[in-house]
């Protein structure tokens, strides 16, 4: 499964017809240990980032992420299958290879990872420092990257001094230093509060789309998936369960774990009253519970009045959510009302002409 690019001037299936890999993993596996003390942490993963995609990793807590991240800048080895990142081959590099690899792929962390006895300025100059270039080029280069972020005037602040977005800012640019091609992020947004993960996320959207930047992320926050990625794979234990578009994945999940991931971040689940009390089949005088899901065409139509119009004013609302998702509107909505034969008729005719996405989630007395 390719993972594709998406820009705003560009729709993806544009994009993806012109982009080239940027990483590729070829039947990796991970083991750790020897014998009946072996554990595999990745198990046959296949998949590829083209290059300017942003692309998430999601999964639970020990699923695999962090291993796999760590196989594209060689501080893990597979133990079987090849890691390519922009047509080299990271498990066949040297340390002299994986250093020039370092260089072209920076990774930001959970804890921001910044030295306390440097500041901000010191701290973004440090892989310029150990790379050798003289003091003059490095304020040359740090002070634009500090602007990028939005920490211009925070250059001689100490890392106690600053807040935990701005750390994290800190840190985006120190990982910048080296004009990276690919940028790697491990949970970077975790420990942060929701407002200040929301700015951190439009900086890397910014840095994407100015840069060029290929974006490659780990994380357990399905909300992060939903603002920033175009695409999306599911990873449980040690394997790629579900991949494609973010959209796709998120209004129409096909695995279990990636229903079990998504199932508090729609705004659509059902109280467990309601949901103890669901049958498969109805009984006479029971009633239909139905999630609408609204996207493209019918996104900005008045569907639900027209419903309400077709079958009659006995039309329950129990849940709803208005979401965007990858950039595109989407939109569910849980109804219920009576499970006649000729109520549900005219609801499914109703369905079938305006092409209004459903599903039937049980019956209720």
């Amino acid at each position: 499964m390719i993972l594709p690019p998406v820009a705003a001037e560009t729709a993806p299936h544009e994009r993806a017809e012109a982009a080239a890999p940027m990483i590729t993993f070829e039947g990796v596996t991970k083991r750790f240990g020897e014998g009946t003390e072996a554990f595999t942490a990745l198990d046959g993963i296949d998949m590829t980032v083209n290059r300017g995609a942003i692309a998430g990793i999601i999964g639970r807590s020990g699923a695999g992420k962090s291993t796999l991240i760590r196989l594209v800048n060689g501080l893990e080895k597979a133990t079987s299958g090849q890691v390519v990142v922009d047509g080299t081959e990271v498990g066949g590099l040297n340390d002299a290879g994986l250093r020039g690899l370092r260089r072209e792929v920076a990774m930001i962390f959970q804890h921001f990872n910044l030295l306390s006895s440097r500041t901000a300025f010191d701290n973004v100059a440090l892989p310029l420092e150990i790379a050798g270039l003289d003091r003059k080029a490095i304020r040359a280069k740090v002070g634009p990257l500090l602007d990028l972020v939005g920490l211009g005037d925070k250059a001689t602040r100490y890392p106690s001094e600053l807040s935990g977005g701005q750390k994290q800012r800190v840190g985006i640019a120190r990982a910048l230093a080296t004009s990276p091609k690919l940028l790697l992020s491990d949970e970077a947004t975790s420990a942060l509060d929701p407002e200040t993960t929301q700015s951190i996320l439009a900086l890397l959207k910014q840095i994407n789309a100015e840069l060029g930047l290929t974006v490659l992320l780990i994380t357990h926050e399905m909300e992060v998936i939903k603002t920033i990625a175009s695409h999306v794979a599911v990873i449980d234990k040690g394997r790629i369960v579900e991949q494609g578009p973010t959209f796709d994945v998120f209004t129409a999940p096909q695995h279990e774990t990636t229903r079990i991931l998504l199932s508090s971040t729609l705004g659509t689940s059902l109280p467990e009253w309601l949901r103890s009390g669901l049958k498969a089949e109805p009984a006479a005088g029971d009633r239909i519970l139905v999630r609408l899901t609204f996207f493209g065409a019918t996104a900005f139509q008045p569907l639900t009045a027209r419903l309400v119009t077709e079958i009659g004013g006995d039309v329950n609302i129990l849940a709803g959510a208005i979401e965007e998702i990858a950039g595109e509107p989407f939109g569910t909505l849980v109804v219920s009302y009576p499970a006649s034969p000729e109520i549900l008729d005219r609801a499914n005719r109703f369905y079938a002409e305006t092409g209004l996405s459903t599903e039937v989630l049980g019956y209720v007395a």
